[in-house]
């Protein structure tokens, strides 16, 4: 069965920092482009962090850009995003995703991608 799993979100002050999981089975995990979006209540679903199979190339939202690290260990078929200095705005359900082949000026498109994880919700109180 194809799927990917989050954990690793809950409640968190703000400026304090949370590690979220991934978990792909059920597909050749290393072939596969990664992920993180989010979906702020009341929001649409926005990009946060990409990274390509190779691991060598890294994609940021600006609004994360130096507080999250997208990273990945393709020995555990795992996908992590280090969150720091976390705000208020940084609520929301937080996906990942999963696509072999993606267009690389899209990256940050969630049409992209094709394998979607549950979700894990991470909430930062002020």
């Amino acid at each position: 069965q194809v799927q990917l799993e989050e954990s690793g979100g809950g409640l968190v002050q703000a400026g304090g920092g949370l590690r979220l999981s991934c978990v792909g089975s059920g597909f050749t995990f290393s072939r596969y482009n990664l992920a993180w979006f989010r979906q702020a209540p009341g929001k649409g679903r926005e990009f946060v962090a990409a990274q390509r199979q190779s691991g060598a190339t890294k994609y940021y939202a600006d609004s994360v850009q130096g507080r999250f690290t997208i990273s990945r260990d393709n020995a555990k078929n795992t996908v992590y995003l280090q969150m720091n200095s976390l705000e208020p705005d940084d609520t929301a359900v937080y996906y990942c995703a999963a696509k072999q082949w993606v267009i690389l000026s899209a990256i940050r498109r969630e049409d992209q991608y094709t394998l979607w994880g549950r979700g894990t919700q991470v909430t930062v109180s002020s």
